[in-house]
C-alpha cells in the first residue's frame, strides 16, 4: 500500500487528472449503456455513492475561492503604482472585451454555417424537451426578468461582508480593488513613516494570508484526480444521452467554436503580439484548462489559474492577482460562443429572419450579457433569456429553448469553462509581456 501511495504522489498531477477523467468517462458511458435506450427514469442508485466525491472536490475549491479573490485583488491593487495600474487595468479589460467580441463573432459565424434546427419542427423539439422540470426554466426566467444592466450596476456596490458570506463575486471584486487602490494612494501620498509602515504591514499581512490559501490549493490538487473521476462518472453517466440525435449539431457547433478559439484565435494572438510559440504557452497552462473542464467553474478554478500564471507563465504576482480574478467574472469567451448557437436554433425553430443589423445586435448583446454570467457552473443558462427576448421571442418560446439547453448544458459547460480560463490566462500573459511584467526567468 505504501508503494501505491508513493507512486500516486510521484506521478504528475496533470497525468493523474487525465487518468481520472478517462476512467470516469468510460465508467460513466458503461453506466449510461446499462440504463437502456430510455435513460434513467429516476436517479440511479449509484448516484448517491459517486456524487459526494465530486461535489466535495468542487466545494473545497469554492471554500477558498472567496478569500483568494479578496486578498489577491487587494494585494494586486495595492502593489501597482497608480499610473501603471490605470494603464494596465485598461489594457486587461480591453483585451478581455476584444476576445469576447471575437468569440461572439465566431459563435455567430459557426451557428449560421451549421444552421442548427433547420428542417426540424417545433413540435419535435418540444417532445425532446419533455422531462425537463418546468420549475427549472421558471426559476431561470424569474432571475432574468429584471433588467440585466440595472442588476449588474446595482450588484457592483453592496455590503462587502454580506457579499463575502453569500459568495457574490462582483461586489467583492469592486470593493477589493477600491480598497487596494485606496491603500496605494495613501502610501504614495503619505509623508508619515509610521503610517507608511502600518499600511505596508497590512499589505504584507494580506499577502501572507493569500500565500496560505495557495498552500491549501496544493493540498486540494492532490485530491483532484479522485474528484475528477467522480465528476466524469456523473457527467457521462447521467447526461451522455443528451448529446446524441437532434442535439448533435448544437453540441458540435459549440465545441467546434470553442476549439477554434483555443487553437486558432488565442494562438494567433500569442504569436502576433508576443512573438512566442503558442503551443509552448498553451502547454504550460494545461493544468488550469483541465481543472476548468472538470469543475465547470471559472471561480472554482481561479486559485489554480493564479498558481499557473505565477509558476508556469512567470507572470508577476501583482498582475496575476489583479487580472485573473477580474477575468473569472467578466471574461466569458465560451459563453459568447455558446449563446449565438441557441439564438440561431431558436430562429430556425420559430421562423425568425436574422438580418445583418439583427446579427450585429446579437453579437453586442452576447458580449454585454456574458459579463454578468458569473464564474459558476451553468451561469450562462439564465443569459439565454436576455438573448432570446432581445430577438423578440415570447416567454413560451424562450422556455422551450432553455429547456433544451438544460439537457445538454452539463457537457457544453465543461468546454465553455475551459475556454474562459484559457482566455483569462492568454490575455494576462499578453499584457504581462507588453508591460514587462514577466519574471526574469521567463
Amino acid at each position: 500500500m505504501r508503494k501505491v501511495f508513493a507512486w500516486y504522489f510521484r506521478t504528475p498531477v496533470v497525468l493523474r487528472i487525465l487518468i481520472g477523467f478517462l476512467a470516469g468517462s468510460i465508467i460513466g458511458i458503461l453506466l449510461w449503456l446499462s440504463a437502456g435506450a430510455g435513460g434513467y427514469a429516476e436517479p440511479p442508485a449509484w448516484k448517491k455513492y459517486v456524487e459526494p466525491f465530486g461535489a466535495v472536490f468542487v466545494n473545497m475549491l469554492k471554500m477558498i475561492v472567496i478569500p483568494v479573490i479578496f486578498f489577491s485583488l487587494i494585494v494586486g491593487a495595492a502593489s501597482l503604482p497608480i499610473k501603471k495600474f490605470g494603464r494596465i487595468g485598461l489594457k486587461v479589460i480591453g483585451w478581455y472585451l476584444f476576445c469576447s467580441l471575437v468569440a461572439a463573432g465566431v459563435g455567430v459565424f459557426l451557428a449560421l454555417a451549421i444552421n442548427p434546427g433547420s428542417g426540424t419542427g417545433q413540435a419535435d423539439w418540444k417532445s425532446m424537451a419533455a422531462g425537463i422540470e418546468e420549475t427549472e426554466t421558471a426559476e431561470l426566467e424569474t432571475k432574468a426578468a429584471e433588467d440585466p444592466f440595472r442588476r449588474l450596476l446595482l450588484s457592483m456596490f453592496e455590503n462587502p461582508f454580506g457579499a463575502l458570506s453569500s459568495g457574490n463575486f462582483l461586489p467583492i471584486i469592486v470593493f477589493s480593488i477600491l480598497f487596494g487602490l485606496a491603500v496605494r494612494v495613501i502610501l504614495e501620498a503619505s509623508k508619515s513613516e509610521q503610517q507608511t509602515a502600518h499600511l505596508e504591514s497590512l499589505v504584507g499581512l494580506f499577502s501572507a494570508v493569500r500565500d496560505g490559501m495557495f498552500k491549501l490549493v496544493d493540498w486540494i490538487l492532490e485530491y483532484s484526480p479522485i474528484g475528477v473521476l467522480a465528476l466524469s462518472i456523473m457527467n457521462f453517466g447521467l447526461y451522455g444521452p443528451k448529446i446524441v440525435g437532434p442535439y448533435i449539431s448544437v453540441t458540435l457547433g459549440v465545441i467546434g467554436g470553442i476549439l477554434l478559439m483555443v487553437i486558432v484565435v488565442y494562438s494567433l494572438l500569442l504569436w502576433i503580439v508576443t512573438k512566442k510559440n503558442p503551443l509552448h504557452v498553451l502547454r504550460r497552462i494545461q493544468e488550469a484548462m483541465i481543472m476548468a473542464f472538470m469543475t465547470r467553474s471559472s471561480a472554482a478554478t481561479l486559485p489554480v489559474s493564479i498558481k499557473v500564471a505565477k509558476e508556469e507563465l512567470k507572470v508577476r504576482e501583482e498582475l496575476a492577482s489583479f487580472s485573473l480574478p477580474l477575468g473569472a467574472t467578466i471574461n466569458m469567451d465560451g459563453v459568447c460562443v455558446h449563446l449565438p448557437m441557441f439564438a440561431v436554433l431558436a430562429a430556425n425553430m420559430f421562423g425568425l429572419q436574422l438580418t445583418a443589423p439583427g446579427l450585429a445586435l446579437l453579437v453586442i448583446t452576447t458580449v454585454l450579457a456574458s459579463i454578468g454570467a458569473g464564474g459558476v457552473p451553468a451561469g450562462s443558462l439564465m443569459l439565454l433569456f436576455i438573448i432570446l427576448e432581445t430577438m423578440g421571442l415570447n416567454a413560451q418560446q424562450v422556455s422551450v429553448i432553455v429547456a433544451l439547453a438544460l439537457g445538454i448544458n452539463p457537457i457544453l459547460d465543461m468546454f465553455e469553462t475551459m475556454n474562459n480560463i484559457t482566455g483569462d490566462l492568454v490575455c494576462t500573459y499578453v499584457v504581462a509581456d507588453r508591460e514587462n511584467l514577466l519574471n526574469a526567468t521567463e
